[in-house]
């Protein structure tokens, strides 16, 4: 029995070590050598401050709406919904966030509203979305604000982030950075 008592304890302690102590301090380590020293992306925008890699809610419809939220935007509760393709509830919850898409977008086909505008991410926080869920809102944007579609367009083009290295995942926007310069540009 203490064959097997003490190589077990051992590796509990050097687990602990390494995983308790060790890592994190590598990781905090990282993190203070990095800019804003691990506290995140902050934008300050009219006095106000911002973190830009975690998703805000917008559902004004003068800006560009972002994606879903299955934690109501909070942080501190990061997650998805865990709830599956087949789930009656999660299903009736997509098609309502499709039914006010339609509402608020007079004009855009059931086919051409981008899966990430009515669909939260595994986090519940992407401050992202994909260049064509900005396309698609905005006839709806440029109505409200009396901007020609074209800027619009534009403005998109400005913020559109590529891939990481040009092949990992696909382009994006930063929703926030977006409706920011948005502001800006109909003032």
């Amino acid at each position: 029995m203490k064959k097997h008592i003490l190589p077990a304890l051992k590796l509990t302690i050097l687990s602990i070590l390494l995983l308790a102590v060790v890592y994190p301090l590598i990781v905090w380590g990282i993190a203070q050598v990095s800019s804003n020293h691990g506290k995140g992306k902050i934008l300050e925008y009219k006095n106000q401050k911002y973190y830009a890699n975690i998703g805000q809610s917008f559902t004004n419809d003068k800006y560009f709406w972002s994606r879903p939220s299955a934690v109501d935007y909070n942080a501190a509760g990061s997650g998805g919904s865990n709830k599956g393709p087949s789930n009656e509830e999660y299903l009736s919850e997509v098609q309502g966030r499709i039914d006010t898409f339609l509402v608020h977008n007079p004009g855009v086909e059931k086919s051409e509203i981008p899966v990430d505008i009515i669909t939260a991410s595994g986090s519940g926080l992407d401050p992202n979305f994909s260049v064509q869920a900005a396309k698609v809102q905005v006839k709806r944007i440029a109505k409200i604000r009396n901007i020609q579609a074209e800027k619009l367009n534009q403005l998109i083009e400005q913020h559109v982030e590529q891939p990481l290295w040009g092949v990992f995942g696909p382009k994006k926007i930063n929703v926030l950075k977006l409706n920011l310069a948005l502001d800006e540009i109909d003032k």
